[in-house]
């Protein structure tokens, strides 16, 4: 068993050795197969007899790390983890600004596209390192009690993203003409929109006057999936439009399913016009799935469509 002073102690050490750890490209399982000098310190935990630590080296997915630190991701430690930038899909890197960045007050971006020809990852590297992006959650947390703004940084195939919380940093001077609020400009990526905005009703049917983040289709690519339902909905076969509908490339948030709903009212009444059978409800793709923002993806049904900068 662990003694509370031992655990104290690793948790310690842990905490002086973070970011030595990130700026190694590599980090064996044990401490003792790190080469790097900077890692002795951790290497020494198996000789500490006198706080209750083993008389071997512990593996460092053995040390009893507490609070939010315990969380794992690869197999390893978030805070042995670099900084992960790169979304796999579309899907995705809407998921990540919407679910997770806006509700803790990333509401002022930038946006741009990297030219083919240059490297993505050199880019993302320039960034991250010029806006000190690549920080712990208690830096975050410092800064954010010091009125300093905190960033992040998102990109998908060549489009990029930058987020700030309000406060003071470089990032609104010399992105001073580029700035944009998501509260009043929706930030639009390849048919989506996306802002956040006060609206919507509490489980009870009351009026929810807090913000949340707002994901819809984007009004102009909305009119052309309209245009191109109507057109067909009086010359194809039932199945053919519910097939239509299923395949609609956009994950149902809640305005997408809105709009999803008054396309299909928009196409049975038009079909009921005509005379002919209406196309069920059940078709209708209102089930969002949870993807893994910087995980492998096999195939993103988005992949057809062109994307528009915001």
């Amino acid at each position: 068993m662990w003694s509370p002073a031992a655990i104290a102690r690793a948790f310690a050490i842990g905490c002086s050795c973070e970011r030595a750890f990130l700026s190694h490209a590599t980090v064996g399982r044990f401490g003792a197969r790190c080469p790097s000098p900077s890692l002795s310190v951790l290497n020494s935990v198996g000789n500490i007899a006198d706080n209750g630590f083993r008389s071997e080296l512990v593996p460092l997915n053995k040390l009893p790390i507490c609070g939010s630190r315990i969380a794992r991701r690869d197999g390893l430690p978030t805070w042995l983890m670099r900084y992960r930038a790169e979304t796999t899909s579309i899907t995705g890197f809407v998921q990540q600004i919407a679910c997770c960045y806006l509700r803790h007050g990333y509401w002022f971006y930038v946006t741009g596209r990297i030219p083919r020809g240059k490297d993505p990852k050199a880019i993302d590297a320039k960034l991250i390192q010029k806006y000190g992006i690549d920080v712990s959650e208690s830096t975050r947390t410092r800064r954010k009690r010091a009125g300093i703004a905190n960033l992040q940084y998102l990109r998908h195939d060549q489009f990029f993203v930058v987020l700030a919380t309000k406060g003071e940093h470089r990032f609104f001077a010399d992105e001073s003409t580029s700035i944009r609020d998501i509260r009043r400009v929706p930030l639009k990526y390849s048919g989506y929109s996306i802002s956040y905005r006060r609206g919507g009703r509490t489980r009870d049917g009351q009026s929810d006057g807090r913000r949340h983040a707002h994901v819809c289709i984007e009004r102009r690519r909305y009119l052309e999936l309209k245009a191109w339902l109507l057109d067909r909905a009086t010359q194809r076969p039932a199945e053919t439009i519910a097939l239509a509908f299923y395949r609609v490339p956009f994950e149902p948030y809640a305005p997408v399913r809105r709009q999803l709903l008054n396309l299909w009212r928009a196409v049975n009444q038009a079909r009921h016009t005509a005379g002919l059978r209406r196309v069920p409800v059940e078709v209708l793709p209102l089930r969002r799935r949870i993807v893994l923002p910087f995980g492998t993806t096999k195939t993103d049904s988005h992949s057809e469509h062109s994307s528009d900068e915001g």
